[in-house]
């Protein structure tokens, strides 16, 4: 990985892997570009399509800062709290829906993590982040679900998604789109 400072793109985290065929493009929180190309492809180019893509980087860029402006805000006490409750519940929930549905999971961590609800490590480890405890509790146990689902298949897999349906009563479109109405907060200091 290297960072780069383009001229007018700015900042560029330029990444290359063996996992990816084709070069992709995102546009961080932070508005630095990550600019992701397989190993075939050289980092000139990989610039060169980014350069080609400068209005969609724009347009995205203007995207997240509306986005940001609407994000909610919380104090270092409301998150305390929030710890607090995730301590006694999530644990509890985690392994009470492993064990009605058939999952096996390594670890639980709880996180502050800003942009996403949970992860699922290669080891079946399960990340969740305390802000879930600001979801109603069928969201909760949807991502909590979703987490789960990953022990069997560490992708967005058509299989993935087939799973993650059959637990959730056919109803992973209708969580997905009801979850996408909440926003992770940020701490104000």
């Amino acid at each position: 990985m290297s960072i780069i400072k383009h001229p007018t793109l700015g900042l560029i985290e330029c990444v290359r892997s063996m996992r990816t065929r084709s070069i992709r493009l995102s546009v961080r929180p932070d508005k630095a570009i990550r600019l992701t190309y397989p190993f075939f492809v050289r980092q000139k180019d990989a610039i060169i399509f980014a350069e080609s893509k400068a209005e969609w980087i724009d347009k995205t860029r203007q995207r997240l800062e509306e986005r940001r402006a609407t994000i909610p805000t919380i104090s270092r006490a409301e998150a305390k709290e929030l710890l607090k409750s995730a301590r006694n519940y999530l644990p509890i929930t985690l392994a009470r829906l492993a064990e009605e549905h058939g999952f096996h999971y390594t670890s639980l961590r709880l996180t502050s993590a800003r942009t996403r609800w949970g992860s699922c490590s290669g080891k079946n480890g399960i990340s969740l982040s305390i802000f879930i405890m600001q979801l109603p509790p069928h969201l909760r146990e949807f991502i909590i679900l979703h987490e789960l689902c990953h022990t069997r298949h560490h992708n967005h897999s058509a299989e993935f998604h087939t799973l993650l349906d059959s637990h959730v009563a056919g109803k992973e479109k209708a969580l997905n789109r009801e979850l996408k109405a909440y926003m992770i907060p940020m701490i104000k200091d």
